[in-house]
């Protein structure tokens, strides 16, 4: 199958397999048209960007209020950002067992957005006092197109953590590094647990579980609080009717040819 010769670039050569001057005029001066217009178009994305832009901002403002509504009401609903996370398929996957009984005073949940959206955002996990460590707040913040990421860091995108102070004894990055790797949960990707991924800043653009946390957990997270139990379902009872009618029916063979033996036995014995 012969393929579609490769077009040169408006300001190069004329492209191969074009022998007609006059074709060659009309193609270049319609390549130029079609430049022209997609650079209207390319415009018109630009600034469609920026109003996008301005209505994220302007929303994010608005919902405030209700994400703090929400937080306060679900403080009165116990283990429940633990046990949104643990129900949550990908989330739950990097808990182990120790940060999941640590997460139990996890009070609080937020993810704040920076002014200029695009630049990045922050995770705040708010913590009641608890056997691991003294921190009130944990945060994790990302620059993804920021000035500031660049002049402290020299490169961006970027990501810093806050530095847990664990309590003597406590640290459980410790104790998960020393832990046999047969009692930890089974993954199909390389090992993470919760507070490896927390400390971890070394490749933030490709953070999932921060995206996940930022744009399906957190915008609602009832729904995984919620997850139904899995319920058997009972057997069909039109089955076993019938097998109990087939029970019964052999039965009464079985009672029949009894029978029928009996009686040729009597007549024998006549």
């Amino acid at each position: 199958m012969s393929s579609v010769p490769k077009r040169a670039k408006l300001d190069g050569a004329p492209a191969d397999g074009i022998t007609s001057a006059g074709n060659n005029e009309e193609e270049s001066e319609a390549l130029e048209q079609i430049d022209a217009v997609q650079n209207e178009i390319d415009a018109m994305n630009e600034k469609a960007s920026e109003e996008i832009l301005k209505v994220e901002q302007k929303y994010n403002k608005l919902r405030k209020p209700c994400y703090e509504r929400r937080s306060e009401l679900v403080k009165k609903i116990s283990n429940f950002w633990v046990t949104s996370f643990i129900n949550h398929p990908q989330v739950s996957g990097i808990l182990d067992e120790e940060e999941e009984e640590c997460l139990h005073s996890l009070k609080k949940l937020e993810v704040e957005e920076f002014e200029d959206i695009k630049s990045g955002y922050r995770i705040n996990f708010h913590f009641d006092e608890n056997p691991y460590f003294e921190n009130k707040v944990l945060t994790k913040e990302f620059h993804l197109n920021s000035a500031a990421a660049a002049s402290e860091n020299g490169e961006w995108p970027a990501s810093t953590s806050t530095p847990i102070k664990w309590k003597e004894g406590k640290n459980l990055l410790k104790q998960l590094l020393t832990k046999p790797y047969g009692n930890k949960k089974k993954r199909n990707s390389e090992y993470k647990t919760f507070f490896d991924w927390f400390s971890d800043n070394t490749d933030p653009v490709n953070d999932e579980i921060a995206e996940l946390i930022k744009d399906d957990l957190w915008p609602n997270p009832l729904q995984y609080y919620l997850v139904p139990d899995i319920e058997v379902e009972p057997e069909d009872e039109e089955d076993n009717d019938d097998n109990e009618e087939e029970g019964f029916d052999d039965e009464d063979g079985e009672d029949g040819e009894g029978e029928e033996e009996e009686d040729g036995e009597d007549e024998d014995d006549k």
